[in-house]
Formats: structure tokens, C-alpha cells, sequence
């Protein structure tokens, strides 16, 4: 234990002759460490932030496209502008399909909103009393459509929070005003909760819903009456996900009188399915990332290595005196192994420290998720101590196995 103390106290004393030599050559080193960690966190928290998105989506999320088709050979999971869904379908499953919280469906389009003397642009959503039960997207002011709202076609709206924003400013509320949608006039009931952006990047409060009577007859239009654009099945376990899927499938087959072997004029996916997949898209630049940043951490290693081939010819007398006092090989590189490990460790803790700082400094002047990984930092550090003892080896050896009456003599 003594020898090992008194090693490691000769390699600081070596380090600390030359403190600027010392910190450049940790410098690859710090860079690589805080590049390892800064990458991490911002693939983590991308990770998080997209997990985050596909959760607002709903609790346990089936979606029921209308629509799979095949265009010149080329076979799409659906199809735009399809009429194949139905709100009866939709009414149909949340019958007979067991295991449910709650079904519902949609029917969009864009329309140019007025209130007072502003306007905006936003997407017009027609709902049923159930679509906030499924997206668990709750009322933070007023109340949301009812069922005899929708049954009569009533003309009223609730807003997305942005869309608040919009037409009465800041912290207004407005329960109560009227609005108008294609010149139609509407009475606002009620204001969502803030969701935030989609997995796909869109403002999910940008948004109006109005009761879905009232936008296939007086604002969206339809080319029939009653097809639905989506149907958005809640299921009350995960582990039902499977059985509910098959029994929705089986289902449609019969209401849509597809036979077996004939194509689906429909396609279901769930969220786990969208989790999954964003998930390794995640996972991906995670891993291309950290093997870019892991790359500034083989160069500090080459540099450490170049460094200490130069100490060990600037220090070649000295190992001459040591080995000429009774020095053994292993004390040699011992002590050089020590330089390299002391570098490379110092150069770690001060790039754990800079990528910390990086990361905070990115989350906040770019407003992009990060998420600082205690694995990622550890691994970090482990990592550059063995390049320490990895790169340093070469020159370590190389100066235990001078000859000591040639060092003695070397000027």
C-alpha cells in the first residue's frame, strides 16, 4: 500500500511541473466526456418527451382507420378521404365489445374561426359527448358537449387553450362568448385543458370542438352522412389490448360483410405500437450520438499517449536515476500508468461537470428536452479512466524497458 501511495505521489508531482501541459492533454478528454453526456441526455430526453406525447394521446389507445388500400400494387395501412367508418360502427363496438372504457370517433377539416375583431386559423373537430373520456383530456373551464347538445346539432364550441389565446388573449375566459366558424355562429361552453404538442409536432390545443351532428351538416360537411374520419376505442387494461383488437376486428368484418381472404376496408393501430416505434427511433439517435461523442474520447486518448511518449524522452535520465537506486520495471510503469489514469480521471470530472452544465444551457436556450442519466455520467467516467490506462500502457511499457545505463548517459 505504501509503494502504491508513493507512486501515485511521484506521478502527481510529475503532473504538477507542467499544470498547462497537463490540463491541454486532458482537454480531449473533457471534451469527449462532456460530449458523451450532453448527447445522453438529449436522446433521453427526446425519449421522454415523446413517451410523454404518445401517453396525451389517450389511456390504452385503439385507433380504427378507415380506409387500408392498395394503390398500384403499393398497399398503405389507409387511405385518405375514404368512406368506410361509421359513427354506427363506432356505437356498435362500444356494444358489443367488452373491456371498454369508452369509444368514440371524429370528423375534421380547417375553417378560418372569427371572434370579436380577431380571427384565426385551426383545425374544427366533431366529437361526441365521449372523446374527452377517451383522450383523458379534461374541462379546466366550463363544461363539454352534452349528449342532447349533440343530439339536436346544437351550435356550440369548446376551445383548445392556444386557440383561447388567439380570440380573447391571455387569461381571458371565454364561457359564454359567441364565436363564429364559416360565418356560423357559435356559443362557447367550454375551454380544455392544455395537451401541448403531438408526437408529430402539433399543437394539440390548436384545436375547436364542436358537437358531431353539427359539423357534418353546417361546417365540415360529409359525403355521407354519418362516416367518421377515426374511432378511438379506450381499452381498461393493456393486457386486453389483444382480445379487443381481434374482437373489433371480427366485428367489422361482419358489419362491413368482408369475407375471409378479401381485403380490409379498415386498419387499426394502438399507441403501444406508436410507442414502440418511436421508442427505437429514439433509441437510434441515442446510440449514433454517443458513438459520435464517444470518438472525441478516443482522441483525448491519442493525446494523452502522444504526451506521455514525449514525457518519457524529456524523462529519460531521470528513469535512468531511478532504476540506477534500485527502481524496478514495475515501478516504472507503475508510476507512467498512474500519469495516464490521473489525466484521463481529471479530464472526466471536469467534463461531467461541463456536460452537466451543457445540457441545462441547451434544455434552456433551445427549449429541447434533456435528461440527465446517472448511468450515462458513471459510464462516462469509467469509460475515460480506461482510455487513461489503455493509451497510456504503450508509453508506460516503452519507459520501464529502457535500458538504465543508456538513460543514465542520455542528454
Amino acid at each position: 500500500m505504501k509503494l502504491l501511495l508513493d507512486t501515485i505521489r511521484l506521478a502527481g508531482r510529475s503532473l504538477e511541473r507542467n499544470p498547462l501541459r497537463s490540463a491541454l492533454t486532458s482537454l480531449g478528454v473533457i471534451v469527449g466526456v462532456a460530449a458523451v453526456i450532453a448527447m445522453v441526455s438529449l436522446g433521453q430526453g427526446a425519449r421522454a418527451a415523446l413517451q410523454a406525447q404518445i401517453a396525451s394521446a389517450g389511456t390504452n389507445l385503439v385507433m380504427v382507420f378507415p380506409g387500408a388500400s392498395t394503390t398500384a400494387g403499393a398497399r398503405s395501412g389507409w387511405a385518405e378521404n375514404v368512406v368506410s367508418l361509421t359513427a354506427g360502427d363506432a356505437e356498435a363496438i362500444a356494444r358489443q365489445v367488452p373491456g371498454l372504457l369508452a369509444v368514440s370517433w371524429f370528423k375534421r377539416g380547417v375553417a378560418q374561426v372569427q371572434a370579436g375583431g380577431q380571427n384565426w386559423s385551426t383545425t374544427i373537430w366533431g366529437v361526441p359527448p365521449s372523446y374527452t373520456r377517451v383522450r383523458d383530456w379534461p374541462v379546466v373551464s366550463g363544461d363539454f358537449i352534452s349528449e342532447s347538445q349533440d343530439d339536436t346539432a346544437a351550435k356550440v364550441a369548446v376551445l383548445g387553450t392556444t386557440v383561447a389565446e388567439m380570440l380573447f388573449g391571455p387569461g381571458v375566459d371565454p364561457v359564454g362568448a359567441e364565436i363564429r366558424i364559416k360565418d356560423v355562429p357559435f356559443r362557447v361552453i367550454g375551454v380544455l385543458e392544455s395537451k401541448g404538442q403531438n408526437t408529430y409536432g402539433r399543437d394539440q390545443d390548436d384545436s375547436v370542438f364542436i358537437p358531431f351532428s353539427t359539423a357534418e351538416r353546417k361546417v365540415v360537411g360529409t359525403p355521407q352522412i354519418g362516416s367518421v374520419d377515426q374511432i378511438l376505442v379506450s381499452v381498461a387494461s393493456p393486457n386486453d389490448e389483444a382480445r379487443v383488437i381481434e374482437e373489433v376486428t371480427a366485428l367489422l368484418h361482419q358489419r362491413h360483410r368482408i369475407g375471409e381472404g378479401d381485403e380490409d376496408d379498415f386498419a387499426i393501430r394502438t399507441l403501444a405500437e406508436l410507442a414502440r416505434t418511436a421508442d427505437s427511433m429514439a433509441r437510434v439517435m441515442t446510440n449514433l450520438l454517443l458513438a459520435i461523442a464517444s470518438i472525441s474520447l478516443v482522441v483525448g486518448g491519442i493525446g494523452i499517449m502522444n504526451i506521455l511518449l514525449v514525457s518519457v524522452t524529456e524523462r529519460t535520465r531521470e528513469i535512468g536515476i531511478r532504476m540506477a537506486v534500485g527502481a524496478k520495471r514495475r515501478h516504472i510503469l507503475a508510476q507512467f500508468l498512474c500519469e495516464a489514469v490521473a489525466l484521463s480521471a481529471f479530464g472526466g470530472l471536469v467534463g461531467i461537470a461541463l456536460g452537466i452544465g451543457v445540457s441545462h444551457a441547451i434544455s434552456r436556450l433551445s427549449e429541447w428536452p434533456t435528461l440527465i442519466s446517472p448511468p450515462a455520467v458513471a459510464g462516462s467516467f469509467l469509460f475515460s479512466a480506461a482510455v487513461g490506462v489503455f493509451f497510456g500502457f504503450y508509453p508506460a511499457r516503452r519507459a520501464s524497458r529502457l535500458n538504465p545505463i543508456e538513460a543514465l548517459r542520455y542528454d
